[in-house]
């Protein structure tokens, strides 16, 4: 009979032990992301678990040229002024593409990988994206999309050690974001996807050729008004 009445209270403690975890993760999230609405993040994890160690230099969006913007939404996500976080269209494209078993391409937006880097870790798997996706929700609700668009360009990876597009630009071109030329800008933005391997200063191969793709799309983006949210 002990053994009978333990069991249910054990399972109870846990419970409460579980749901206090939960509530006190939301309340912690909240509080950063509401704090980060005005305040630049510090640090990121991949930050400080970065061997090359970090170079950053925070910069306001106003201070950055335009077509960084630009060139960061035509390579990354051309729907970002339009969605609330996820683009359903662009994760079904990379799902389809997926299972053809070609090269694995990925559906993430802007402020998914915002979100992640800032509050999360690369890597992870399916666990990670589940709190991806709750900060994603988190700063499309209270960061709106200039502060996303902001923090992104100044957590984003840019080079071996080199965070942002102000230390980006500096270590590439010897100036700062916010004299950055098309071209310029378009080679950061090709680099953001595999930052450790490539290089925005006499490109070569792929990253060339993505970068001048990226050149001519941002005269779409900012044409069609795709950047509209950051005017």
């Amino acid at each position: 009979m002990i053994a009978r009445a333990a069991a249910p209270r054990r399972i109870s403690r846990w419970l409460g032990i579980f749901f206090k975890a939960i509530g006190g993760f939301v309340i912690l999230s909240l509080l950063l992301v509401a704090l980060y609405r005005f305040v630049p993040p510090p640090v990121t994890l991949t930050m400080l678990l970065d061997p090359n160690g970090i170079t950053k230099d925070w910069v306001s969006l106003d201070e950055i040229d335009p077509d960084m913007a630009r060139a960061a939404i035509a390579a990354e996500d051309s729907r970002f002024c339009s969605h609330h976080g996820f683009d359903t269209v662009a994760i079904a494209q990379a799902l389809r593409h997926n299972a053809s078993g070609r090269r694995i391409r990925g559906g993430s937006t802007i402020s998914q990988q915002t979100a992640k880097n800032v509050f999360l870790f690369q890597g992870g798997g399916f666990i990670r994206k589940g709190f991806e996706a709750w900060f994603t929700l988190l700063i499309e609700a209270i960061w709106g999309k200039r502060r996303i668009m902001e923090i992104y360009l100044n957590v984003a990876e840019t080079g071996l050690g080199t965070y942002g597009v102000q230390a980006g630009a500096i270590r590439y071109f010897h100036h700062g974001a916010g004299r950055l030329s098309r071209a310029e800008a378009a080679r950061i933005a090709a680099v953001l996807p595999l930052p450790k391997k490539r290089a925005a200063v006499a490109p070569g191969g792929f990253t060339r050729r993505y970068g001048n793709s990226i050149a001519s799309r941002i005269r779409v983006v900012s044409r069609d008004e795709l950047d509209s949210c950051l005017r």
